[in-house]
């Protein structure tokens, strides 16, 4: 995530408070909201960039480690993470973690942040939160991402069509544009003379 340096320690420390309260537990639990990872690989993928930040400057302000006490005993559970700090030196900058590990990069200008987001080897979805009209348009248009959601966490319906750019994804599926890659085009050229 990045948030701009004039609200991100007011940002980590609300957004802590939401991920403290998060219940962890067995999907089909009712109310269960973070479950298990897919498998050890994955827990120890996401405790290996917690430490790669914290040892290049990252601050853990919740979570940050492997659950494995009680009911988690036997699963692949890992505590919704939070860090402040990170830079793009970090391995969670440039490695998809698949776990449920938030960090918070810090900027100063729109140049910079869209600068920071495109120098992703990744671009399957972006998200933004603005209320200026403006920037809403001239930040999508700059954002090399297949999807942008705009003040919209979950931006995907059926109609739309669902895919990423670079390392994440050529062609679409859904949509109008997710049966095209079936069909067969022909183009027919009829020339009548008088």
């Amino acid at each position: 995530m990045y948030v701009h340096e004039a609200i991100s320690k007011d940002f980590s420390s609300l957004l802590a408070k939401k991920i403290k309260n998060l219940k962890i537990g067995d999907g089909n639990e009712e109310n269960v909201e973070i479950g298990p990872l897919i498998d050890n690989q994955a827990v120890e993928k996401a405790s290996k960039h917690v430490e790669d930040a914290k040892s290049k400057g990252a601050e853990v302000v919740t979570g940050g480690n492997k659950l494995k006490d009680g009911k988690f005993k036997n699963g692949y559970f890992f505590e919704p993470t939070l860090l402040m700090n990170a830079t793009e030196e970090m391995k969670i900058s440039y490695e998809e973690t698949f776990g449920p590990v938030a960090p918070i990069f810090s900027f100063k200008t729109e140049e910079e942040v869209i600068k920071k987001a495109n120098s992703s080897q990744y671009g399957l979805a972006s998200y933004m939160y603005t209320k200026d009209g403006s920037r809403m348009f001239r930040v999508s248009e700059a954002l090399e991402y297949g999807i942008v959601g705009v003040n919209d966490p979950l931006p995907t319906v059926a109609q739309a069509p669902f895919g990423g750019v670079k390392e994440s994804g050529l062609g679409r599926e859904g949509g109008r544009q997710g049966i095209e890659d079936f069909l067969e085009e022909k183009f027919v050229s009829i020339q009548i003379e008088d």
